[in-house]
C-alpha cells in the first residue's frame, strides 16, 4: 500500500521577536543567568555562544580572547541577522578596546548593534549623571590597573576603589553573594555619585537592590548595565523591578 502524502500550507509568524546575541566566557558561571532571569518573559529571543579564555586573570589572557570574537559571533544563527550582540567581558573590552570588539562583532553580524559592559556602564553614567564613581571589582592588580587607567580616559572619578584581588575567573563566581552584600554596604562611598560593581561573572545582579536601600545611592554593576543597553537597543524601554534604579528609571 501507498501512503499518500497530505501536504498542508505553512502559516507563519507575522512577527518574530528581535534576536540578541550574547558572547560569554567560557568559564563565566553568572552572566547567561542574570540575562535569563530578566529577559526571559520579555519580548525577544536570547541566543548564547562561549568564547574561550583562560586564567588566571592578566591582561595578556584577555587579549587572547580577540581572535576568536568573529569566529564564535559566526555561530550564533549563522547566517541569519541578529539584532543586537552582547560581548560580556568588562575587562577584555578594556584591554581588546571598544571599537575593536565591535569591528570583530560586525564581521560576523554587518549591521547589528553591539554593546559590552564598560560600553554600557559609560552611557549609564551618561543617563544617571554620574561623574564620580566608587569602583569596585574582583580583579587581580594588572588588570585593575587596566580598568583605573580606562575610567582616567573616559574622565570619570574615582573617588574610591576596592577589590576582591581574584585571579581566577571560576572564583569571582562562587563569591557569596551574602557576604558581596555585606561588604558593598560597608565601603565609603559617601563622595560618590554612584558606586559601579565591575566583572560579569561577580554574582551582583540579584544583590542590587538591596544595596541601594542600604547605601542611599545609585548601584550599578556590569551585568546590570549590559542588559539595560541591550533591552534598550531593541527599543525595550518599560520600567522592570527588583534589579536597581537604572532598571526601574
Amino acid at each position: 500500500m501507498t501512503l499518500k502524502s497530505n501536504y498542508i500550507k505553512p502559516k507563519f509568524k507575522k512577527k518574530t521577536n528581535p534576536k540578541v546575541g550574547l558572547l560569554a566566557l567560557s568559564t563565566d558561571l553568572t552572566i547567561e543567568n542574570d540575562f535569563q532571569s530578566i529577559c526571559q518573559k520579555l519580548p525577544l529571543d536570547l541566543f548564547i555562544n562561549r568564547i574561550h579564555n583562560e586564567n588566571p586573570l592578566t591582561k595578556e589572557n584577555l587579549l587572547k580572547m580577540y581572535g576568536q570574537i568573529e569566529s564564535v559571533t559566526k555561530k550564533i544563527l549563522p547566517g541569519q541577522k541578529i539584532n543586537t550582540v552582547a560581548y560580556a567581558c568588562t575587562s577584555g573590552t578594556i584591554a581588546i578596546g571598544e571599537d575593536k570588539v565591535k569591528e570583530k562583532v560586525q564581521l560576523a553580524k554587518p549591521g547589528c548593534y553591539v554593546t559590552t559592559p564598560i560600553t554600557s556602564a559609560i552611557k549609564a553614567f551618561a543617563e544617571m549623571n554620574i561623574k564620580k564613581i566608587a569602583l569596585f571589582t574582583p580583579y587581580p592588580e594588572s588588570v585593575n590597573k587596566t580598568i583605573l587607567e580606562y575610567f582616567n580616559k573616559k574622565n570619570i572619578d574615582i573617588v574610591s576603589f576596592s577589590t576582591f584581588n581574584i585571579d581566577l575567573d571560576e572564583d569571582i563566581a562562587s563569591v557569596d553573594p551574602k557576604y558581596l552584600l555585606e561588604t558593598l554596604i560597608k565601603l565609603n562611598i559617601n563622595d560618590a555619585d554612584a558606586l559601579f560593581i565591575s566583572c560579569t561573572a561577580l554574582p551582583a545582579l540579584e544583590i542590587l537592590e538591596k544595596v541601594e536601600k542600604k547605601v542611599k545611592k545609585l548601584v550599578l554593576s556590569s551585568n546590570q548595565t549590559l542588559i539595560w543597553d541591550t533591552l534598550r537597543s531593541i527599543g525595550y524601554k518599560p520600567p522592570i523591578q527588583g534589579y536597581g534604579k537604572l532598571l526601574r528609571n
